[in-house]
């Protein structure tokens, strides 16, 4: 999940947005203290919750989460308010409640789960990718075809670091293991990137991978992942995993493990 918090008291809202941080259905969490630096952010990526201050100069929480809500109707939003009269039903907004400041840290995460828990899960997501048993990434309920094993073994490495960014050395070593990073070696990695990079642009999903000084990661938010939803306690995720992660790539294995204590913790 992830989470915006906007709020004008910029020490409050660095506060909230750790306490976010600290929770395990929280992937990121970031803080805003103008609304107009939120709305910016939002013309390129997409929040699951935006927790907002109400009373805040210029443009309030109210009318804040109007425009929040023109352009992303999915977006759960909660209000932060010091009156807990605050009639939330006036406002005539799909609103997921309010938090009494200050932020009480189990009633955020009590929020917060409630929030995650009635977020409704796209049937056909527009990308997906599925990591219990063999490795696929879909489009539109289309699996891709990759032109390259090596093209289809970064993605789901990829994948698997869920968002965090990964040196061309370390994406080299996953691939090709003990083979010295030399000079005809990385003229080989650049050519499984460039396919990678023209699979994806070809169909229509290029802003999934981000390559940047020389590191590489994917934009895990666009993803409806089986591996992200377990990780995030979803039941269904839970139920569906069998014991079987990214078969056929080794360096799955600790995922896989860790996965499958999980499942087994008492």
């Amino acid at each position: 999940m992830r989470v915006i918090c906007v709020d004008d008291e910029k020490l409050l809202a660095d506060h909230v947005t750790e306490l976010c941080r600290a929770l395990p259905l929280v992937d990121e969490a970031l803080s805003f203290s103008r609304p107009a630096q939120a709305l910016e952010w939002l013309e390129s990526h997409r929040a699951d919750l935006a927790l907002l201050d109400i009373d805040m100069p210029g443009m309030n929480g109210i009318e804040l989460a109007k425009r929040i809500k023109q352009k992303y109707p999915e977006t759960a939003i909660l209000f932060l308010t010091g009156y807990s009269q605050y009639a939330v039903d006036a406002f005539s907004l799909h609103v997921s409640g309010y938090l009494l400041k200050p932020v009480d840290p189990e009633r955020l995460a009590a929020e917060l789960a409630y929030v995650f828990a009635r977020k409704p899960r796209q049937q056909h997501a527009h990308i997906e990718a599925r990591t219990f048993g063999n490795f696929d990434l879909l489009v539109d309920g289309k699996a891709i075809s990759f032109k390259q094993a090596k093209c289809k073994e970064l993605m789901a490495y990829l994948v698997d670091r869920r968002g965090s960014s990964v040196t061309r050395a370390e994406a080299f070593a996953i691939l090709w293991g003990d083979r010295l990073y030399d000079r005809p070696m990385q003229k080989q990695f650049d050519v499984i990137i460039r396919s990678l990079r023209e699979t994806l642009q070809e169909q229509g999903i290029a802003e999934l991978l981000e390559i940047r000084s020389g590191n590489l990661r994917i934009r895990h938010e666009l993803i409806d992942c089986d591996l992200y939803r377990f990780l995030n306690g979803d039941v269904s995720a839970l139920n569906e995993y069998r014991g079987e992660y990214l078969n056929g790539y080794a360096w799955a294995e600790l995922t896989g493990g860790y996965m499958s204590r999980r499942l087994n913790k008492p």
